[in-house]
């Protein structure tokens, strides 16, 4: 894996071979004289090869963490990403103090975020949408897994026209869209390039195509008062934060991750 350029080489072994046994990576060392069956063997050597191809870590086990849950992933939805955490932090802050807060997650892909929101707030009612029957079959798995099926409604369809009969009700619109360039989907790393789902990923010419969009969407559904949630890339937030000033929302602001880059962007209706 280290000749095939892979980063971390040692640590996603490691997290492989904990995978193929059914147990963690402390206890490689706790029990490092076993020897692995040939079973064991086969199926580790073969999860070698393919992440020596580049295959993302989370598909081959077919699991990621996330908000400290562990989320079903497969390629038909992109892989949970540690900065995605902010977004939701964010939201939990900002719906603590309401009492049944109406949440939308728009493209939910694996359900993450949805689930997370839910499963932190245990009174919030969460409904997700994705375009795609895929993608919210694993959120489906993944609202169950946890324990908030009831709680999780997913519908299929276009950022927010499944939940038109919502409008005026939703306090807050989260969304983590593709804001990946045109321009720089050539130029990622071959892990999310040649395996993580384009769809998921283009965001257009300058990455906020999607978000231009669901602008005027989030401003049909939520209440006077309500809340939207945006991720973007860096050099992002302030060109939507300017493009909501425009269209009339207000106490607009972007929010910074913990390496001092542009990751959410609020802004009221």
């Amino acid at each position: 894996m280290r000749r095939a350029g892979v980063p971390e080489a040692a640590v996603d072994a490691e997290v492989l071979l904990a995978h193929v046994l059914a147990t963690d990576r402390l206890a490689l060392y706790r029990e490092e004289q076993r020897a692995l069956s040939p079973r064991e063997w086969t199926l580790f050597r073969d999860l070698l090869v393919r992440r020596a191809r580049r295959e993302p870590v989370a598909y081959l086990t077919g699991r990621k963490e996330f908000m400290g849950l562990a989320f079903a992933v497969n390629r038909a939805v992109l892989i949970p990403r540690p900065e995605t955490e902010l977004l939701v932090e964010r939201a939990l802050a900002l719906s603590s103090g309401w009492e049944a807060p109406v949440v939308v997650d728009v493209g939910t892909g694996c359900g993450a975020v949805a689930v997370s929101l839910a499963y932190y707030h245990a009174w919030a009612e969460v409904h997700a949408t994705d375009i795609s029957d895929a993608a919210l079959a694993v959120a489906r798995e993944n609202a169950a897994r946890h324990g908030v099926a009831s709680r999780v409604h997913l519908y299929p369809g276009d950022l927010l026209a499944p939940v038109v009969f919502l409008a005026g009700r939703v306090d807050l619109v989260v969304a983590n869209l593709p804001y990946v360039t045109s321009g720089e989907l050539a130029r990622l790393p071959p892990d999310v390039r040649d395996y993580e789902p384009r769809a998921a990923l283009d965001g257009g010419p300058d990455g906020l195509a999607l978000y231009r969009r669901l602008v005027p969407q989030a401003a049909r559904v939520l209440r006077a008062g309500g809340v939207l949630l945006a991720e973007v890339g860096p050099g992002q937030g302030r060109v939507l934060a300017d493009l909501l000033v425009a269209a009339g929302w207000r106490e607009t602001r972007v929010i910074l991750d913990y390496g001092g880059r542009e990751r959410v962007v609020e802004a009221i209706r």
